[in-house]
This record gives structure tokens, C-alpha cells and sequence, in this order.
């Protein structure tokens, strides 16, 4: 039996291919057919497995298991049981909505793992018992003899024996931008992060170039990407929102809130001698009373209006609750590659005839110029610029295409910003291939460091045209390009060239080198040899990176003065990541860059203590990735992470909200992300998390209108039951006061307009619920002056005797002041007229039309039938009218007062 590729003793790249093959018990030229089979019977099919799927059953009745959910289901049978069947289905349905609408979310999510079977390849090119061999790739085992070549998607992880120009593009698994070059040498470090594992192959990654054989050390769920799938499947199990942990925690007040009310009224209802079944019918009407039936519904659509906002802002919601959840995000974890930057590679600088020029532009695009000490480039500098061009146009196998409106590159990423740089420089790809016809290629290899294209030359003769390494190329040069012509390289000119390819790097840049040489004249093909890279003429160096996106840094601006923190976390090289985020303003001049085998050291503890003070993290995992997020989350922030390849995915699943990029974006991370950025724009988030603030403003300020309507009825009918008055209300007058003031007022305040200033503010923090200090004094200042109000109407009207008349005048004047009251939860800080009226139309026409109905209800036969209502003197629902408006002038005197004393912080109930 072989050894588990991820055993602490199976370190694949540090072992010599004598060693290797003994662990394997295999040869270098593979298995045989016989043992093969048997080792596919031992470990399975070389395939990623689903876990065990979840029944759609279990999945539907999880989505009813909320608190909330069963109060409402509550109210739904009282209701019923009082006869009011169509509240009582209306509520059904709100239930029925929000489970439906939960599982559907939840069954899409489970498509992350299943997508993570497109990425291996059907087929495999193996060695067995001497011959070659082209079978599935489910039926890969370890110990096989893997032959890859360009165009391959790697079938499983494999150890390299032999490479010729061998490169691979691991951005989905390690996140580095660039293709890497592949060695067969042994390394010694047995903490290489994956991306410096120069020796490996690894299951999913895509073969840029070259040709090469290894041996298969892990398949199937043994492999990197084997083990990506299970950690997605196990990083936000059983996890809840923040908004859904805040609904749950009212939830559970409310309901010992009103439990504990019901009953006392009920058992005191007894003591007084009033009858079994009319206390029954009141205690239950105080149900309906205390259960803000609309809470979800307008939740949900609160958070509906959200998706539809966010989507006009390049930002697709997978999932409802992420809306709130971005709203409340204090950390964003960001990865580099595509995200922060544009994932193209740039040239920035060129160094040639001994100047150092600027290269403006992004991308593989062809706008852009060429600056000498910040201004544009005169005639003088045109003819060594062209020298330069033409090294790097003819020593090119990249191709630039426009497809659907943009620029991209055909090849290796490097040749395609050198074939950029080159265009804007002035070169001429077309003319190059025309008037130099290529005659022969000795192709990159990672332990030359170099390319060679040799061209025929208009005179006849050979030129080799070389790109490669400075270092490499310094060594075989005797010459130099100047302003005056080739004279010989002396070794100040040499010291020249190293402190700029030097200057370069420090700033993050890669930097390669380019040269010729003019072959002597008669030199056939078949004598081309390395041994003709001599004698080079030095031109010039190339200084190029993956350039930060131009929105980027103002958008991590903004995050900052909003009181996000932003981290990023990439698989890049530590310089490169450090430099990136220092540019964005992510990072510090002080700051440093962890990587992944300082990680390694780290314990949980550990991380937990250092998280807060590291921006940049480089030369990560998967699995540090996930680590990183759960360090954070264990200081209670409420965290975002954002990206595109595979190796992101457990992360964005174990965030509290996964932001997949859309245009670059696997199709495993966005399966497992909670959104999708259709732009790829980190400033796009930044819009989103504006629009998740003002979704949770509307959230609150309508659960706090809800509540201060459904906690009134309730004190108002325990206060005239404390003092043995009759019930003021009676249930059906609690039900239509529930229909007429939790409905579209409701409703209105949850589709309000975002405030401008919520980017100003900081975030909230992941502990802190929803009924802060604040909260409650709204709460109560308007609830004393709601049911002392009606409170007094109704003893007042009770000394004429007649208690229809006056439970009609507190049913309508509580529906009044309910009404007003919803002017005032607009903003908890702005007084009614500095509030913007055309920016919520609605809540005025509703407000209007709903005082209209309640004003008319004596005359329409049927309604007052219903509700019991009596044909008042004219003049008596006006004169309530005018006393419902007291509530509203007595919150707004309360937000002046708090207006004028803001050292008053509210203090957050822990609910």
C-alpha cells in the first residue's frame, strides 16, 4: 500500500526519484496493466466524490426550524381559530415563501463540489507495462507514468521526472498570476508552499508549455484539489448570518415577552371571576397582538430591493441574507490576482542606451505612452526605443486578439505584455514577421532562462534575437547598445545594468533582459546550437507586474473611512503581494508580508492574537486561506472574503459572506460564494457594502415601527386588564389594526431610500444586536405617549357607559397614532423636515389612503358590521385624528433632545 501523499513522512518534492519510486513501489516507466488494476481497486477512482448528499426533505423542513417561524405559524392557527381565515392563510404563506426561498438557496449552494468534477481532465496519457497509453483519467492510480504536454489539464498530482520547457498555470490552485516553470530537480524544504513546489504537478492545473513525464503520487480526494472539496463542503456547516442570529435572538424575547404577559393576564383574568372561554379568546387575541406577523415579509422584501439595487451595481446576490450581512462586514480578506489587480500582465519600465523609461497603460491593450522623466518622448529617444521593440517583437510566440470588446493574450502572459510594450513603442508586429521571416527557435527552458528566435535579415544574413534572464544574459554579453552605436560591455556599464535590474525588483517588478547577435553569414540550420547565445549585444530591460486596478485604491479608501478593514490574502510571491498593497493603501511603508510557512508555525491561538495586525498575506493555501478567515471571526468580526480560483472557494464558503468574481471566476467559487461581482471590481464591493447598510437602516427602522405598534396594543390591553376595565379592543380590531398599520407602511419604510452619509459610519459590530439603548427609548418614549393617549380616550368615553362607542374611539385613535408614528422611524436622527419627502413617496400615499379608509369605516355597512364600529358624531374622528399626532411630535422632541447631547452613545443590549 503507498503512502498518503498528505502524511507528514510524504513530503513528494524533497524525495530523489530512486527514493520516490521505492515509496511508490512503482519504476519510472510506470505500473504494470496487472497492477495497475489492483491499485485501482485499493484507492478508487481518480475522481473528486460528493459528501453524502443531503435529502431535499431534510433540506425543506430546515428551513422551519427557526423560532420566528414557529411564532408565526402560531399566530397563524389563533388566527384561524378566531375565524379569520384569510390573515391566517396570509401568514401561511409568508412561511411557505421564506421556506421555499430558503431551500432553493441552500440546494444551489450544495453545486460548489459538483462543479469541481468539470476541471478534470476525461482523459490521460499514462506509461504501462512499456507501452503508451491513452486512458480515462478516473482510472489514474499512484505509481502511474503521467505524460503531459501543452494544452493538458493535469489529471492528478504527480512528482516531475522528466521536463522540456515545461510550464504550468496553477492560478486556479495557488493564485500566483504568472505560468510556472517546472524542474525536475529535488528541493529540500519540506515547507514549500504549493506554488514554489517547482517539481509538481497538480490535479486541475492547465500545461502553458513544453512537455514532461511524472509519476502520480495522490488521486481523487487525496490530491490538492481533493482536499479544496472537502473543505468546502466543511467550512460553514451549520453557520448562521448576523441578521439571522439577530432575527432569532428577538424572536426568542418576544416570545417569553409575550408568554409571560398572556399568562399573567389569563391567570388574573381567573382570579377576577371572568369566564374560562372569554379569557381564552383575549389571552389569545394578546398573541396575535405581541407577534409582528409582517417582520419576515418585509424582511425579505427589504432584502429583495437589495438584490435588485445591488445588481444595477455589478453586484449578483446568490443568497438573500448576504444583502445585510455585507452591510455589517468590518473585515474584507481579498485576494490579489484579478481582484486588487487587473490579472494582466504590464510592462512599466524599459531601460535601454542608458535610460529608463515609463510605460503608461494597463492590460494587454494597445492605449498608452512612452514618458522619459514624466514627459513624453522626443525624437532623440525614438531610434533606441525601436532597437528595443524589435529584440522584443521578433523574440515573441504571443498573439494579441480584441474579443468581445477587449484585449487578450494568446500564450505566455510575459510575451504578451512584452508584444504590448513593443506596439506602443512604436514596433510593428506585421512588418517584423514580413521583413525578418523567423528561421529557427530554441525554445525557453527553465534552467536556461532564456528564448532565442533567429530571423532572416533583409541583407540575408542570421540574427539571434534573446530574452531571458539580466543575470543570464549579462553573463554571455560582450557588447552594448548605446546612443552611439555598439561599443564593448566594461564593467561599469555591467554594474550599470544590475543596479536597475536591482531597482527594478525592489519596486516588485519582473524583470527580463533582451539581446542579439548577427550569426556568421553561411550558418545552416542543423548548426544552430546553444553554443550561438554568445557574444550577445545587451539592449535593454523590460520592468513588468500585474498593475493594480485604477479604482482600486480609492476604493480601499473608502473601506477605511467606512471602518472596514482590508486584508490581502494571495498565493503570490511576498514581494510582489507587499509591493501591490502598499501602492493600494492596504499596506504600510512598516508593514511586512506573512507567508504561508510562518503560518505553518502559527497555532490557532496564535492567529487568532496576530490576525488583527497583519495586512498581507502571500505564498498562502487554501487551507491558510480558511485559517486566516477563522482567525478573524474568532474576534468576532464579521468577515468577506472575495475571489476567483479554486483555491479561494473553501474560503468563501467559511467567510460570513463569499464574493465570487464574475468575469475571471471559477465555477467552483462562484457555486460557493453568497455573490457575484459581474465586474470583477473590488470597487464594486465597495458600492455593495453601501447598499447592505442602508438595507439593514430599513430592516431596523421597520422592526422598530413594528414593534412600537404591536407592543402598544399589548401594554394598552394589559393596563385596562390590570385596573379591571373591559378589554378596549376587541381581537378583530387587533387584527385589522395588525392588517392596516404592519402592512404598507411597513412595507415602505423597509423600500426606503439609502442615507447618504452610511459610508461615514463604522460598522456594527458582530455582538451587538439590534435593540440597542437607542432602540428601546424610541420604544418606550412612544409607546407612553400611544397608550396614555388612548389609554385616556377610552376611560374617558367609558364614564358616558357605552362601551362600543368607546372601544370604536380607542380602535380608531390607535390606529392614528400608529399611523403617524411611521413618519418619524424614517430616521433615527434627522427631524421630520430635514427628511427628503420625494425620496419615499409611497409612506405618505399609504399613510393618507389608510386614514382615509379608517375615517369611512362607520359608513361602509359591511366593515362596521365586522369590526363592531358605531356611526359617531361628525366631528369625533377628526378631533382623534388631530390627538393620534401626538406620538409623532413627542419622538421627534426626543430626537431633538439626542440631537443636542451626542456624547450619549447607546449601549448595545447583548440580545
Amino acid at each position: 500500500m503507498t503512502a498518503s501523499p498528505h502524511d507528514d513522512s510524504a513530503h513528494w518534492h524533497i524525495l530523489s526519484e530512486t527514493e520516490l519510486c521505492a515509496k511508490l513501489q512503482t519504476a519510472s516507466n510506470g505500473l504494470p496493466a496487472a497492477e495497475a488494476a489492483k491499485r485501482l481497486a485499493a484507492h478508487g477512482a481518480n475522481e473528486i466524490q460528493e459528501t453524502k448528499p443531503v435529502s431535499r426533505i431534510s433540506i425543506l423542513l430546515r428551513q422551519f426550524t427557526s423560532l420566528i417561524v414557529w411564532l408565526l405559524i402560531i399566530a397563524a392557527v389563533v388566527a384561524g381559530t378566531l375565524g379569520e381565515m384569510l390573515d391566517a392563510i396570509a401568514i401561511f404563506a409568508i412561511v411557505l415563501l421564506n421556506g421555499v426561498i430558503g431551500y432553493y438557496q441552500e440546494h444551489k449552494a450544495e453545486q460548489s463540489i459538483a462543479a469541481l468534477r468539470q476541471m478534470t481532465a476525461p482523459l490521460a496519457h499514462v506509461r504501462r507495462s512499456g507501452k503508451s497509453l491513452i486512458v480515462p483519467a478516473t482510472q489514474l492510480v499512484p505509481g502511474d507514468a503521467l505524460e503531459v504536454e501543452a494544452g493538458d489539464i493535469v489529471a492528478a498530482d504527480a512528482r516531475l521526472l522528466k521536463s522540456v520547457s515545461l510550464r504550468c498555470i496553477e492560478a486556479a490552485l495557488t493564485g500566483e498570476s504568472e505560468p510556472v516553470d517546472k524542474l525536475v530537480s529535488t528541493l529540500d524544504d519540506t515547507e514549500l508552499p504549493l506554488g514554489d513546489r517547482t517539481n509538481m504537478l497538480f490535479k486541475g492545473t492547465i500545461v502553458a508549455a513544453g512537455q514532461g513525464t511524472a509519476l502520480v503520487v495522490a488521486t481523487g480526494m487525496k490530491t490538492e484539489l481533493g482536499r479544496i472539496a472537502g473543505m468546502i463542503g466543511q467550512a460553514r456547516a451549520c453557520e448562521r448570518t448576523p441578521l439571522q442570529e439577530k432575527l432569532e435572538s428577538l424572536g426568542r424575547v418576544l416570545a417569553w415577552v409575550a408568554l409571560g404577559i398572556v399568562a399573567l393576564l389569563f391567570l388574573l383574568g381567573l382570579l377576577r371571576g371572568t369566564g374560562l372561554l372569554e379569557m381564552f379568546m383575549t389571552s389569545v387575541s394578546l398573541a396575535v397582538a405581541a407577534v409582528p406577523e409582517g417582520m419576515p415579509a418585509v424582511v425579505t422584501v427589504a432584502l429583495a430591493l437589495g438584490v435588485v439595487r445591488m445588481s444595477r451595481r455589478r453586484a449578483l446576490v446568490r443568497r438573500l441574507p448576504a444583502v445585510e450581512t455585507l452591510g455589517s462586514t468590518n473585515v474584507i480578506c481579498t485576494d490579489k490576482t484579478g481582484t486588487l489587480t487587473l490579472g494582466e500582465m504590464t510592462v512599466r519600465e524599459l531601460f535601454v542606451a542608458g535610460q529608463s523609461f515609463a510605460v503608461t497603460g494597463e492590460g494587454y491593450g494597445p492605449h498608452g505612452e512612452i514618458l522619459f522623466e514624466g514627459q513624453a518622448t522626443g525624437a532623440e529617444h525614438a531610434e533606441p526605443l525601436l532597437e528595443l521593440a524589435t529584440t522584443l517583437l521578433a523574440c515573441n510566440n504571443a498573439e494579441l486578439i480584441l474579443e468581445e470588446g477587449a484585449w487578450k493574450v494568446i500564450g505566455d502572459p510575459t510575451e504578451g505584455a512584452m508584444r504590448v510594450a513593443g506596439n506602443k513603442v512604436g514596433g510593428n508586429t506585421a512588418e517584423i514577421e514580413r521583413d525578418l521571416p523567423r528561421h529557427h527557435e530554441i525554445p525557453f527552458d527553465s534552467e536556461r532562462k532564456r528564448r532565442t528566435i533567429i530571423r532572416r535579415m533583409p541583407d540575408g544574413g542570421l540574427r539571434a534575437f534573446v530574452n531571458g534572464a539580466p543575470d543570464v544574459l549579462l553573463q554571455r554579453c560582450t557588447k552594448i547598445y548605446t546612443e552611439a552605436g555598439i561599443v564593448s560591455l566594461d564593467a561599469s556599464q555591467r554594474s550599470n545594468i544590475e543596479r536597475q535590474n536591482e531597482a527594478m525588483a525592489v519596486r516588485a517588478l519582473r524583470v527580463l533582459g533582451a539581446a542579439y547577435r548577427d550569426l556568421p553569414h553561411g550558418t545552416k540550420a542543423h548548426e544552430i546550437t546553444e553554443n550561438f547565445e554568445q557574444d550577445l549585444v545587451f539592449v535593454g530591460l523590460t520592468g513588468m507586474y500585474d498593475p493594480p486596478r485604477p479604482e482600486a485604491r480609492k476604493a480601499v479608501a473608502s473601506c477605511h473611512d467606512a471602518g472596514i478593514r482590508v486584508v490581502m490574502i494571495t498565493g503570490d510571491h511576498p514581494h510582489t503581494a507587499l509591493a501591490i498593497a502598499r501602492e493600494l493603501g492596504i499596506a504600510g511603508p512598516d508593514d511586512t508580508a506573512v507567508s504561508g510557512a510562518e503560518l505553518n508555525r502559527m497555532s490557532d491561538d496564535d492567529m487568532r492574537t496576530r490576525a488583527p495586525h497583519i495586512a498581507v498575506y502571500a505564498r498562502v493555501t487554501a487551507e491558510h486561506k480558511l485559517r486566516i478567515i477563522h482567525a478573524w471571526k474568532a474576534n468576532g468580526a464579521v468577515v468577506a472574503m472575495t475571489g476567483d480560483g479554486v483555491n479561494d472557494a473553501p474560503a468563501l464558503k467559511g467567510a460570513d459572506i463569499g464574493i465570487a468574481m464574475g468575469l475571471h471566476g471559477s465555477e467552483v467559487t462562484k457555486q460557493a460564494s453568497d455573490m457575484v461581482i459581474t465586474d470583477d471590481n473590488f470597487a464594486s464591493i465597495v458600492a455593495a457594502v453601501e447598499q447592505g447598510r442602508g438595507i439593514y437602516d430599513n430592516i431596523r427602522k421597520t422592526l422598530q415601527y413594528l414593534l412600537a405598534s404591536n407592543s402598544a396594543e399589548l401594554l394598552l390591553m394589559t393596563a385596562c386588564i390590570l385596573i379591571g376595565l373591559p378589554t378596549p379592543l376587541l381581537p378583530i380590531h387587533l387584527l385589522w389594526i395588525n392588517l392596516i398599520t404592519d402592512g404598507l407602511p411597513a412595507l415602505c419604510l423597509a423600500t426606503d431610500a439609502i442615507d447618504p452619509g452610511v459610508m461615514r459610519r463604522h460598522p456594527r459590530p458582530r455582538g451587538q444586536g439590534m435593540m440597542d439603548r437607542a432602540f428601546i427609548e424610541r420604544l418606550i418614549v412612544g409607546n407612553i405617549a400611544t397608550v396614555a393617549l388612548c389609554f385616556g380616550i377610552f376611560a374617558l368615553a367609558m364614564r358616558q357607559g357605552d362601551v362600543e362607542a368607546a372601544r370604536y374611539m380607542t380602535f380608531t385613535a390607535l390606529v392614528f397614532c400608529e399611523l403617524s408614528k411611521s413618519f418619524s422611524f424614517r430616521s433615527e436622527t434627522s427631524s421630520l423636515w430635514q427628511l427628503r419627502w420625494l425620496s419615499n413617496p409611497r409612506l405618505p400615499i399609504v399613510v393618507t389612503a389608510s386614514i382615509g379608509l379608517q375615517l369611512t369605516l362607520h359608513h361602509v355597512p359591511f366593515l362596521s358590521r365586522v369590526l363592531g364600529t358605531v356611526t359617531p358624531d361628525w366631528q369625533i374622528p377628526w378631533l382623534l385624528l388631530g390627538a393620534g399626532f401626538l406620538p409623532l411630535v413627542t419622538l421627534e422632541l426626543l430626537k431633538a433632545y439626542r440631537n443636542k447631547s451626542p456624547h450619549k452613545e447607546a449601549a448595545s443590549l447583548k440580545m
